[in-house]
Parts: structure tokens; sequence; C-alpha cells
């Protein structure tokens, strides 16, 4: 498993849209009173929709509407990949495979080629991930939400 941290930089406040948060009072709802912590998922998400990552203040601001402890909210947000923990390319986020059977079919050369052409751009373009999600007999990349082989 790779460490994932949170973002040095962050900001000061995080808060829902009016939208966003009547959606996710509807969320919560959809769960019995002693399971509404199961929607911490859908809510990350949602707060990734609308910021583009996953903040501290919004781990804060989702562990408060779910009654949980912020640390819970952060384990959810750094176990899986699908959450950012730092800011993102906002026209393009590149992740590459790093487990053992992408690395010998190429993938450190693909990481090191998105680094070279994109790092000057955004430090946090191109991401190295343990696992996504269908291993053939080539090195995997995704490029904002589509997969390439």
């Amino acid at each position: 498993m790779m460490l994932r941290r949170i973002d040095k930089d962050q900001p000061e406040t995080f808060a829902f849209t009016k939208s966003n948060l009547s959606w996710a009072k509807k969320q919560i709802s959809k769960y019995p009173k002693d399971r509404q912590q199961s929607a911490v998922i859908p809510l990350l998400y949602r707060a990734q929709e609308q910021e583009g990552w996953i903040s501290k203040p919004a781990i804060e601001f989702i562990a408060k509407m779910l009654k949980m402890a912020p640390i819970r909210v952060y384990e959810v947000a750094s176990f899986y990949f699908m959450f950012h923990l730092s800011p993102v390319g906002k026209k393009a986020h590149i992740q590459v495979c790093g487990t053992t059977p992408c690395m010998l079919r190429g993938s450190e050369k693909l990481i090191e080629i998105c680094k070279q052409k994109f790092l000057k751009i955004r430090k946090n373009l191109a991401l190295k991930v343990n696992y996504l999600g269908k291993k053939l007999n080539v090195s995997e990349l995704v490029l904002t939400h589509q997969l390439y082989r």
C-alpha cells in the first residue's frame, strides 16, 4: 500500500453549496439513524466533485455532518485512490498503475514520461496508484476518468 497524505496547503474553510448540501442531507436520510455514517463515501465524492480534491476542512465538515471523528473520514479518503488528497489538474488528471505487473510492462517509464511532459504545468498532475482495476498484459493509465492500456 502506498502512503497517502493530505496536502500541506489547505483552504481555511469548506462548505457544500446549497444544492450539494441538500443532496448530502438526502443521501444521509437514506440510511437508518444508527447507520448514517455509511454515507461517508458519497459525501466525500460530492465534496471532491465540488472542489476538485478532498481538503482537511472538507473532511472536518463531512465528519461533523455524519457525527464521526474526522480521523475516520480521513481513513476512508486516504484508503481509496478515487479520492484526491491534494489538488489535481483541472483539465487532466493522470494516474498510472504502479503495481509489479505493470512495472514489468513499462509503467515506470510511462510515469517518467508523464512527469517530464506535465509536471512543469501542475505539480500533482501525474500520480502513481496501486491498482486501476483491470489487469491485462500492458501498463495502464487513467486520464481524467478514461482508462487507457
